[in-house]
């Protein structure tokens, strides 16, 4: 039976979407007799882990017709217990480093995903499909629309055999007998990025605020472009049919809280392991597409919504400290996207598998980027930060004194990465040669 992971990495409250994903799960078996492992990764604080265990308890029964569903609730320490055992087995330098890379203090947008992808492979799944705890699925005539729907038909299979399984192909010839690598959808509702008041407040301060992102030498044009384009997803509009394209996957379409990839991608090259910083785990959506590995992207959009802890106090300060970590990271990124873009299909071998060395070394070049753009970037924060008043203005006198710290952490990010994907074949391959007693469940 094939095996598919579909996963929730969580550290707040998610009951609500723990009963929803369990219902995506039994739907997935159901319709397409598989085994979905629902993997819920939960750093949570201990009252809130009892609740989640609650839901978890609450799901339906775990056969489901011709497939079944097996949940795997697993805290901090189940996790921690298993990567220990998988690094220690693989024998790679540094273990410690390279645990503290994996399960972080902070958090880590692409460590969780990254934990999830080594359980994927201890479980003998050919899939890794995530979702997150502030979303919801969407509706149709009282029928919860789920992205797995599109995933499961058409992952992992060659790109001119799903044809029919979409609604419209405009995949280049050439790549027909590449396999789809990617599939996924976006959201609707308020911005993946809670930075909606600053749009409210000034509208001018919040294009000056999304432009910082655009690569250094960017013209007026482009800025415009990309800030129209930021963190708004598929707008508001609600699912009324279904919309699926096989192509070279339009990234931009794409949300990692509504995305499934092939095990071919992330046994090779894992994401950045970076903490407390937003979209350092969007990697592999590019290198999908510059790799020129056909995706399918769905109109099955997540429903986005916040959490309150994000616009006030401690919450407030620690997300955008996330946002202006995901500034800086780019000064890095950048260099390492655009030789993937470069390279096109010449990052794929002979099998159509991702050359994770050409990866790693782009990262370790990419780390002697001279610092200067972040410099501009911290200064232009900080001014229109104050601009703005209130809360930001609090914000900008905590940035200010860690400046020398955050430029410092950006770099060892990139660092770290080109580590992790130096060490990742062998943790996944420690990973994959788990045996049945020494898993968590």
């Amino acid at each position: 039976m094939r095996a598919v992971c579909l996963t929730l990495p969580t550290n707040r409250e998610c009951a609500a979407t723990i009963a929803a994903i369990g219902a995506e799960a039994a739907y997935a078996a159901r319709r397409f007799g598989v085994r979905v492992h629902l993997l819920i990764l939960d750093s949570a604080d201990p009252a809130t882990y009892r609740r989640h265990a609650e839901a978890v308890a609450a799901l339906r029964p775990a056969t489901s017709g011709a497939g079944e569903v097996v949940v795997h609730h697993l805290d901090e320490a189940a996790q921690r217990a298993f990567l220990h055992d998988v690094i220690e087995r693989s024998g790679v330098a540094d273990p410690d480093r390279l645990l503290d890379l994996m399960l972080p203090d902070a958090v880590s947008y692409g460590a969780c995903t990254n934990r999830a992808f080594l359980l994927a492979g201890a479980l003998g799944c050919a899939s890794v499909h995530r979702r997150d705890s502030d979303g919801a699925y969407q509706l149709l005539d009282g029928e919860t629309v789920f992205p797995i729907e599109h995933e499961l038909a058409t992952l992992g299979l060659k790109a001119a055999d799903v044809v029919a399984a979409v609604t419209e192909t405009t995949l280049d010839p050439v790549h027909a007998d590449k396999p789809v690598a990617l599939v996924g959808g976006s959201f609707i509702g308020e911005l993946s990025v809670d930075i909606g008041e600053i749009r409210e407040l000034d509208p001018d301060a919040y294009h000056q605020v999304v432009a910082l992102w655009a690569p250094t030498g960017a013209g007026e044009q482009e800025k415009r472009e990309l800030v129209a384009d930021s963190f708004t997803g598929a707008g508001t509009e609600p699912f009324r049919q279904d919309r699926a394209v096989l192509d070279l996957p339009d990234i931009w379409r794409i949300d990692m809280c509504n995305v499934a990839l092939d095990h071919e991608v992330y046994d090779r090259v894992p994401l950045p392991p970076a903490t407390a910083t937003i979209g350092s785990d969007y990697f592999l959506l590019h290198l999908v597409r510059d790799a020129t590995l056909p995706g399918v992207v769905h109109n099955r959009h997540i429903v986005n919504y916040y959490t309150p802890e994000r616009r006030t106090g401690a919450g407030f300060t620690a997300y955008q400290l996330r946002y202006a970590k995901f500034l800086l990271s780019m000064l890095y990124l950048y260099p390492v996207y655009f030789e993937m873009e470069a390279a096109g299909g010449a990052l794929l071998d002979e099998a159509h598998h991702v050359r994770a060395d050409v990866i790693a070394d782009s990262a370790r070049r990419s780390a002697a980027t001279d610092r200067a753009e972040n410099h501009r970037r911290l200064d232009a924060l900080d001014h229109h930060y104050r601009r703005l008043g209130g809360k930001y203005a609090e914000f900008a006198d905590h940035l200010a004194p860690q400046r020398a710290r955050l430029l410092d952490e950006a770099q060892a990010d990139i660092e770290d990465f080109a580590l992790l994907i130096d060490a990742w074949g062998p943790l996944m391959r420690a990973s994959k040669a788990t045996s049945a007693d020494r898993l968590p469940r």
